[in-house]
């Protein structure tokens, strides 16, 4: 079943990579007590997720943040070498890249996408959510377009 506006979020865990490597990240680390903006992509280095998706959170990041947001964080059932490197390749310091390596947290959301007709496997859909202490308040899907999981969307719906 997947989440909704007024669910809270699943505990699970996620990788992000740091100075020796990947780190565990709980969720509770990234939500609890914050309000964090986060937005998954199929995949990182795809053409949409790297010519629009990630770069328009990459230069509102600022205008996101200035409206209460601690944290943004672009999730990809990637591994956290490929997220951490596609982060450097598009500017993305002030994001957190984290890592879904088999998909378990995008499962535990119901947000999965079989992308095996385009050789890519289980991956997650694109989205976007506003959490605010670990409960959903927004949460845009699209299932083509980037238009409910795009930063104008999320600094409307701010």
């Amino acid at each position: 079943m997947t989440v909704q506006v007024g669910d809270k979020l699943p505990a699970g865990s996620l990788k992000v990579m740091g100075a020796e490597g990947p780190q565990e990240v709980t969720t509770s680390e990234l939500f609890d007590g914050k309000k964090v903006v986060m937005f998954a992509v199929p995949g990182a280095f795809t053409p949409g997720c790297s010519m629009t998706h990630l770069p328009g959170f990459v230069v509102n990041a600022d205008k996101i943040k200035a409206n209460g947001v601690d944290s943004i964080i672009c999730l990809s059932v990637n591994d956290a070498f490929v997220m951490g490197a596609w982060g450097k390749a598009q500017n993305a310091e002030e994001l957190i890249m984290a890592a879904d390596g088999s998909g378990d947290y995008t499962k535990a959301l119901g947000l999965e996408l079989d992308a095996s007709a385009f050789g890519m496997g289980q991956r997650s859909q694109r989205y976007a959510m506003i959490v605010d202490n670990g409960e959903i308040t927004y949460l845009g899907v699209d299932a083509k377009a980037i238009e409910a999981s795009a930063a104008d969307a999320v600094l409307a719906a701010l």
